[in-house]
């Protein structure tokens, strides 16, 4: 069987030419385009529960308040009706969330709309607590005699994941001397 000789410049020209290419599919719509068409009527028929506060509950009252409160249930609102918040607090700390109600209503209404809220029922019980990590701590550079001379020890190894992990051990071997001499 004899193979058939490929075609120059030109004849790949008129083949393509002669040819009707496809466009290229289009990636499909983000799935928050698709699903606000469904969410919208819900949330207009049923109002917006507490998850929605329970997401932003520490930026809403702050620190302090938020490990000892937490969002319980948001009333159905009927209409343009307002409707009252139910939060659960720990038991000491329910004088001071009584008399900070205003100012917790107000922030919250924020968040939801103005006069989504207007009343704010305080039931004592246990606040389940979330653990808010602090933010890992950069380690502290070494001096430059220090990194000058892991530098002139490691300059005989050649480049590579080995010289990296060693570096990185050095400097951290390094940093826990100068803690230990800190202290």
């Amino acid at each position: 069987m004899a193979r058939r000789p490929l075609p120059d410049a030109a004849e790949t020209a008129r083949i393509l030419g002669e040819r009707r290419t496809r466009p290229p599919r289009r990636p499909p719509p983000p799935a928050g385009r698709s699903l606000a068409a469904l969410l919208k009527p819900l949330e207009a028929r049923f109002g917006v529960g507490p998850q929605a506060l329970q997401a932003r509950w520490r930026e809403i009252v702050g620190d302090t308040l938020a490990r000892y409160t937490e969002p319980v249930k948001l009333g159905k609102r009927r209409g343009t009706n307002p409707v009252s918040l139910e939060i659960r607090v720990d038991g000491p700390a329910a004088a001071l969330i009584q008399h900070q109600s205003p100012e917790i209503l107000a922030r919250v209404n924020l968040v939801l709309g103005d006069g989504y809220v207007d009343k704010l029922r305080i039931i004592q019980g246990p606040v389940r607590r979330t653990v808010v990590k602090p933010p890992p701590r950069r380690p502290a550079p070494l001096d430059a005699a220090k990194e000058a001379e892991l530098a002139h020890d490691l300059a005989r190894i050649e480049d590579g994941p080995l010289k990296t992990a060693l570096e990185k051990l050095g400097r951290g071997i390094l940093r826990a001397e100068a803690e230990r001499s800190r202290r």
